[in-house]
């Protein structure tokens, strides 16, 4: 209608009567001017009402959680309201369930290749040490940098885990051959950390170099770059150290064989 919004215009409108005839509004209804909502919002049949925040350079799992317990500290709700923090948020808890699954069945998968590759328990067992201690690093390298333990720091580590047992497989591989050919463990180790040392830190370091960039990335989509390549530069360094310097060292007492001479 023209005039709408204009209550004066509203008060003047005609409505038809039972009898015949129009009659203003004003006669049968007052009007006044209120503020109102510009939309009205509803979900599964219910109205919502939406408050929309985002976040910079801050965990979103933190800061929610924070704004979660002042909310329920400070807000009283009416009768037939209730509080749900969605969007990305939402997203962060769907995909965090689902990495509970991936991560254990990834670690699970990994010691099944090692036992199809090996066909014994303790060589694989030796190589899924690396996991952990690459592990270690990763999180080091998250605290020394100040950034949260993310999804896609948990992807890093993943990532991490393959780069680390690849390495293991390289090295052990070339110590049971050694050792097949007659060598002690302590020889075998000793030889095959000076003949892998090339190959190991030729992939550790190339895998690294490739994600230096991404550590240090700023502007769109660093946040969720820089934890996870933050996790794989600083556990390939760990888990390289362990490859080279104490698995020739220990793996004398880890073979499970006496050494010879």
């Amino acid at each position: 209608l023209a005039g709408a919004g204009d209550a004066a215009a509203l008060e003047s409108l005609q409505l038809p009567i039972p009898g015949g005839g129009l009659v203003p509004l004003s006669r049968v209804a007052d009007v006044v001017r209120e503020q109102a909502p510009s939309i009205v919002s509803r979900k599964s049949g219910e109205r919502r009402l939406v408050v929309g925040f985002n976040v910079r350079g801050a965990d979103l799992g933190t800061v929610v959680e924070t704004a979660q317990a002042e909310v329920s500290r400070t807000v009283k709700l009416p009768p037939g309201y209730r509080l749900e923090w969605g969007g990305q948020y939402e997203n962060l808890q769907a995909a965090a369930a689902r990495l509970k699954v991936v991560i254990p069945l990834v670690l699970v998968l990994i010691l099944a290749v090692l036992l199809y590759a090996f066909h014994k328990l303790r060589p694989a067992l030796v190589i899924y040490s690396h996991v952990p201690f690459a592990c270690v690093g990763g999180a080091t390298a998250l605290w020394l940098r100040g950034l949260p333990v993310s999804l896609s720091a948990a992807v890093g580590f993943i990532a991490l885990s393959g780069i680390a047992v690849m390495n293991g497989v390289v090295m052990l591989t070339r110590v049971r051959e050694l050792e097949a050919d007659g060598a002690s463990p302590a020889e075998a180790a000793r030889e095959a950390a000076l003949t892998r040392a090339r190959p190991v830190l030729m992939t550790a370091t190339v895998a690294a170099l490739g994600f230096i960039p991404m550590m240090l990335a700023h502007g769109v989509g660093a946040e969720v770059q820089r934890p996870l390549a933050t996790v794989v530069v600083g556990g390939l360094a760990t888990s390289t150290l362990l490859t080279l310097v104490l698995l020739p060292s220990l793996y004398p007492l880890l073979s499970g064989r006496r050494t010879q001479g």
